[in-house]
């Protein structure tokens, strides 16, 4: 019994270690696509005319 129970405890480990790998890189990617959005705004913020 004592077997199965550290076998799930391990499994749902490494499933929360991966899901905080994924979101971190997701996040990072995110903010760096952001970024550079926002600098090609500023950039080309004289050549919009409302």
């Amino acid at each position: 019994m004592e077997e199965k129970t550290y076998k799930i405890m391990s499994g749902c480990g490494a499933l929360n270690l991966t899901l905080g790998v994924i979101s971190l890189v997701v996040g990072i990617g995110s903010g760096v696509l952001l970024i550079v959005a926002g600098a090609k705004l500023i950039a080309g913020k004289s050549k919009i005319i409302f």
